[in-house]
């Protein structure tokens, strides 16, 4: 857990929700400058923090806006620093909450050096990152459609299909297997949106992968250099990591990517597990599908889990594997250096 602790004249703490904003300015010593509910409003906002413009700190809240104080701050030069929701156990825990009293406590936890931090990702990929993630949106909702097809089809004790419907040329036909012409309809309609939904993708990860390579080319093919990671998965892992030099260790990469068990200990002994929720789930995701398809694709990979499994049980020597992988793609980017499977088996 990383907190700000730079010292300022004033310090503003925003309890931000999506048409109003309460604001929260104290001084050095602890004295409330401004404390006001006002509209969420860039002009409103820099009208405000006019008066301390000359040595002030904005912190947010982790939510869904904060992007465009980030973007006003960005442009005045002003430092901003945005709070990770799940650490800041001083807003949420307290016995009274509103949203006077929560951007006091931001404040003060500002003030105080205590405000736990969060990656405010750059203005400028932010919202490439965001379309890849509408991407994944899209994946799962037409694996729904595909699921209810093949569930209903099991509905009606039908013969299983012999080939796999998630490709449009296997998809012929499938309506005629229903006699009920209700059904018959309801199979057309899931059949008709999966096919705009393949289209959709189609053009997104075309879209992706274009700017993907504008961005940075060689990360891109670097990361295609390990088995099981194709275009999608390097795209996932470019933009949700972005500046591998923002995490010191290898730890905290591979806490951040949701690879290791946190556990508690108190006197020496242990005292239950930390909350393994806490990291970006899309690099987990990523970094997860990429152990499957390194096995299913690498001879050696799948060697080197088969020893791990006999050691281990499937699921930690899955768990090995994952970590394993996550630390080789930490010092890849770092070092600049293509993936080696030699190296990584053997090390």
């Amino acid at each position: 857990m990383k907190f700000y602790n730079k010292q300022h004249k004033y310090y503003c703490g925003i309890d931000l929700h999506a048409r109003k904003k309460y604001i929260c300015i104290m001084n050095q010593a602890g004295k409330i400058l401004f404390h006001k509910n006002v509209e969420t409003n860039p002009e409103v906002l820099f009208r405000v923090i006019f008066p301390y413009l000359d040595d002030i700190v904005i912190g947010v809240e982790c939510m869904f806006a904060w992007y465009w104080i980030a973007d006003v701050c960005e442009e005045h030069q002003i430092p901003f620093v945005l709070g990770h929701a799940l650490y800041m156990k001083a807003i949420h825990g307290g016995k009274t909450k509103n949203d006077k009293i929560d951007s006091k406590k931001i404040a003060a936890l500002l003030r105080g050096g205590n405000f736990p931090l969060a990656y405010a990702y750059p203005k400028k990929l932010r919202s490439t990152r965001d379309l890849l993630r509408r991407r994944m949106y899209l994946v799962h909702k037409r694996a729904e459609l595909l699921a209810h097809i093949i569930n209903t089809n099991t509905q009606y004790n039908l013969p299983l299909f012999e080939k796999r419907i998630k490709h449009k040329s296997n998809r012929a036909g499938v309506p005629d297997r229903f006699t009920d012409p209700s059904v018959k309809k309801t199979i057309e309609i899931d059949l008709s949106l999966i096919d705009v939904y393949d289209e959709l993708i189609r053009d997104v990860e075309l879209y992706l992968e274009k700017h993907a390579k504008a961005h940075d080319a060689n990360t891109f093919y670097r990361l295609r250099s390990v088995p099981g990671i194709g275009k999608t998965l390097a795209l996932v892992i470019i933009y949700e990591i972005n500046d591998i030099h923002r995490f010191n260790r290898v730890q905290n990469f591979a806490s951040y990517a949701r690879l290791i068990r946190p556990q508690k200990e108190s006197n020496g002994k242990f005292a239950g597990k930390g909350n393994k929720k806490i990291g970006n789930h899309h690099l987990k995701w990523a970094i997860s599908e990429a152990v499957v398809l390194m096995k299913r694709t690498s001879e050696d990979a799948k060697k080197y889990l088969a020893r791990l499994e006999r050691k281990h049980s499937k699921g930690k020597a899955l768990g090995i594997f994952s970590h394993k992988l996550g630390r080789a793609i930490y010092f890849m980017l770092k070092n600049n250096q293509a993936f080696d499977m030699n190296k990584f088996i053997q090390s």
